[in-house]
């Protein structure tokens, strides 16, 4: 079996939310939002320890529980550790977040003015920095590929997944840990007028990772990306998507997306739609990665709800091309893909996202594969 340089799939996924511990669960709370008290705030601590609080704000510790649980899931670090089992310099971070540290920022600037810069500490001002998130990650597990902070509005999430699979792609890397974390504070809860109940505290990271190398070290993908577009409107995005009015599986929506007239819809009313931050909270720059993570869930339902059906077993597999050396790999039906996207008409801005099923699992032993050219790695 071999894969094509561009051939980007899902390895890892790793959840730091309230009451959804995994992509199925996730789902599930998306699908039958739960009533009553709501669950008490993700204990960081119980997953990172008290090093990994030193120093740092709620963000940058939510965004450290979910990488590291995304890299142990894709296998790039043992159950009982924290360091990388492959060279560092193969890994880059990808993060997303709009207001992550906005209370770092805010109450910084507020401190400035109305003392001066000698009563801050010298330990809480890179705080301050507005690629925190990312660079924390990076340091926490000796990851020295590159290194990005996202903070792009609406569609920040998905942007995220799209270049960290574009460095996987362009040979930068061979894969990328993407996070997204949004916090909710008095100050976030002041710009957006919301209440905190309202809002994300939480984060997702994901685990992109070129085909070959994933096969090379024997890793189990969990799904396959798909194209991304991004468009200024919702309705020319699907389109780009699944042209000749194709129906997904399922539609993850954008953030509180209020159907129109059944004309207006670009997606058919009978495709099952699903809005995680009618489970978690509006999340903003986390919304995308929260959305890969709940489609991870609905593929792997679909895939055993399939199991027994030897024509999706084989669409299964096409999804890496069992066609033979150097062959293209066969399309993947509308029907098994998971449409995801975000954004918003009236801001021009919309992206999206196809999520497609992968193999349950790699040959044991596979040949190493050569070095990509350019690629900044051992």
């Amino acid at each position: 079996m071999t894969h094509g340089p561009g051939e980007v799939v899902v390895t890892g996924v790793g959840l730091a939310v309230p009451g959804a511990g995994t992509p199925e669960a996730l789902l599930r709370r998306t699908a039958c939002p739960v009533t009553g008290p709501a669950p008490e705030p993700f204990d960081t601590a119980a997953r990172i320890g008290r090093r990994g609080h030193r120093y740092k704000d709620r963000a940058t510790r939510l965004a450290l529980c979910a990488a590291l649980e995304a890299l142990r899931n894709a296998g790039l670090i043992p159950s009982d550790g924290e360091e990388v089992t492959v060279p560092g310099d193969t890994i880059g971070v990808v993060a997303s977040s709009n207001l992550g540290n906005l209370d770092t920022a805010c109450l910084t600037a507020a401190a400035i003015a109305e003392r001066s810069a000698v009563d801050l500490s010298p330990m809480s001002l890179p705080n301050a920095s507005s690629n925190v998130i990312a660079s924390w990650v990076a340091i926490r597990h000796g990851l020295r590929g590159p290194n990005l902070m996202l903070c792009n509005g609406a569609t920040s999430g998905l942007d995220a997944v799209h270049w960290g699979a574009a460095l996987v792609t362009a040979g930068r890397v061979r894969r990328a840990v993407v996070i997204g974390v949004e916090t909710h504070n008095a100050v976030v809860e002041d710009l957006l007028g919301r209440s905190a109940g309202e809002l994300l505290d939480g984060a997702a990271a994901i685990v992109v990772e070129g085909a070959r190398w994933a096969e090379a070290r024997g890793a189990r993908a969990v799904a396959a990306l798909g194209p991304y577009e991004r468009r200024a409107g919702l309705g020319g995005c699907v389109e780009a998507l699944l042209p000749d009015g194709a129906a997904p599986g399922v539609w993850f929506t954008p953030e509180r997306y209020a159907e129109g007239p059944a004309g207006a819809v670009p997606v058919p009313g009978a495709v099952p739609r699903y809005d995680v931050t009618g489970a978690v909270g509006r999340a903003s720059g986390a919304l995308g990665v929260l959305q890969c993570a709940a489609a991870v869930g609905w593929l792997a339902r679909a895939g055993a709800g399939a199991g027994a059906d030897p024509e999706a077993g084989a669409g299964a597999g096409s999804a890496f091309g069992a066609a033979g050396p150097g062959a293209a790999p066969d399309p993947v039906p509308a029907s098994r893909q998971a449409l995801i996207t975000s954004g918003d008409d009236t801001a021009d801005a919309v992206a999206g996202l196809l999520l497609r099923p992968a193999p349950d699992r790699c040959p044991p032993h596979p040949a190493r594969a050569p070095l990509i050219s350019m690629e900044c790695s051992r």
